[in-house]
């Protein structure tokens, strides 16, 4: 009888420690993404809203991710081949490429998301997929104040790749490059990396007397390779999702050192906004002050002889301008805007990028070595 309840017990501390290690696998099995179980039980307590949690790799086995991000991706992204019109010795037009890039196609609808550098001049755009097809591409519209363009293909079934939350990338992320780097025939390119930074504020190369091109906000740096070709093509994360789009790389470090692994991607949660402005407005929308600046350092300041070493100086400013309005001069130094001390060469474009066309401004200036208070109306950037 002892034995036969020694059993029993047994039996019974067997089965309750089986069903404690069991109950942890079936709550993550229910609640996994993609998961056909459902809660059939009546009257059950509705579950907090649980806060947002990154998107789930495609497999745990690293050795295979980047692949199985890549077979995702890839069919939707395209080479984008800009064709420009010449004239031969004859005077007969005729069209050339002037340069290919990426794109991805991000919509049913045939929307290609790429870069502005990418589109830029075009007569003529063909669409190439790396199935084969190609196809005469419409521009819907381009902004190049954020470097980003969307495209426009005609066709049925096409491969689409998913947009996901680029707010969810954290330093250290793997991230996946796609794009035709170097223009290379066989399809895109594929590379590796992580994310190296975020909120990163870089300037374009170009601009009025080489004084640069706009400032991109919040962008992400990457050590996955980006080449020639890759621009407008997609970073993508292990869930293979889209969260930027590649633009820049580092060059020249300034000390004549060629930057390496440092590469730049627009992140799609600041791309997305703009790419819906320009598929039903054809442009985007910007607020716009007027002048042109220079970042003061001790260096500068000393250079144009004046004792402000912090700020922005005003070096010129629009007629007919919101700061023309708002009497801004040549040579007023911008201290502070809306109570925000200017400490870096992004620092005014960053304020004035999140205020809307309309909005008041108050800048703090020292003019003639006064500290002087003006107000400012925002306009709307002009078209380029």
């Amino acid at each position: 009888m002892r034995r036969q309840n020694l059993f029993r017990y047994c039996a019974l501390v067997l089965a309750f420690t089986l069903m404690l290690l069991s109950v942890p696998a079936c709550q993550e099995e229910a609640g996994a993404p993609g998961s056909s179980a459902q809660n059939t039980s009546t009257g059950a307590r509705p579950q907090p809203t649980a806060p947002p949690r990154p998107a789930t790799p495609l497999t745990s086995d690293f050795s295979a991710a980047v692949r199985l991000v890549a077979q995702r991706v890839k069919p939707a992204v395209v080479q984008i081949t800009n064709e420009q019109v010449q004239v031969d010795l004859f005077n007969r037009a005729f069209r050339v490429p002037a340069g290919v890039g990426s794109g991805v196609i991000y919509d049913s609808r045939g929307y290609v998301l790429t870069n502005n550098h990418v589109v830029e001049g075009a007569q003529r755009l063909l669409v190439s997929l790396p199935d084969g097809q190609s196809f005469e591409g419409k521009l819907l519209g381009r902004d190049p104040q954020t470097d980003l363009a969307v495209v426009r293909i005609d066709s049925a079934n096409l491969p689409v790749a998913e947009l996901g939350d680029s707010d969810q990338l954290q330093v250290g992320d793997w991230v996946v490059a796609i794009g035709n780097a170097l223009g290379l025939t066989g399809g895109p390119t594929v590379t590796a990396g992580v994310v190296g930074a975020l909120g990163r504020t870089i300037q374009e190369p170009g601009g009025i007397s080489g004084t640069g091109g706009p400032f991109l906000f919040d962008v992400i740096q990457t050590d996955a390779a980006i080449n020639p070709g890759n621009s407008g093509g997609p970073l993508v994360n292990l869930a293979g999702q889209v969260v930027g789009i590649n633009t820049l790389v580092a060059g020249d470090s300034g000390s004549g050192v060629q930057a390496e692994g440092i590469g730049f991607a627009i992140a799609v949660n600041t791309a997305k906004p703009i790419a819906d402005q320009l598929v039903s407005t054809g442009k985007a929308v910007h607020p716009y002050l007027g002048i042109q600046y220079q970042f003061l350092t001790p260096a500068v300041a000393s250079r144009l002889g004046v004792r402000q070493a912090q700020g922005v100086w005003v070096g010129a400013v629009t007629p007919n301008s919101p700061a023309a309005s708002a009497g801004l001069r040549r040579n007023d130094i911008i201290t502070e805007m809306d109570g925000t001390a200017l400490k870096d060469d992004s620092q005014l474009s960053r304020i004035i990028d999140g205020r809307k066309p309309g909005d008041t401004i108050t800048l703090t200036l020292v003019r003639d070595g006064q500290p002087v208070k003006v107000q400012a109306k925002l306009g709307q950037l002009p078209a380029s």
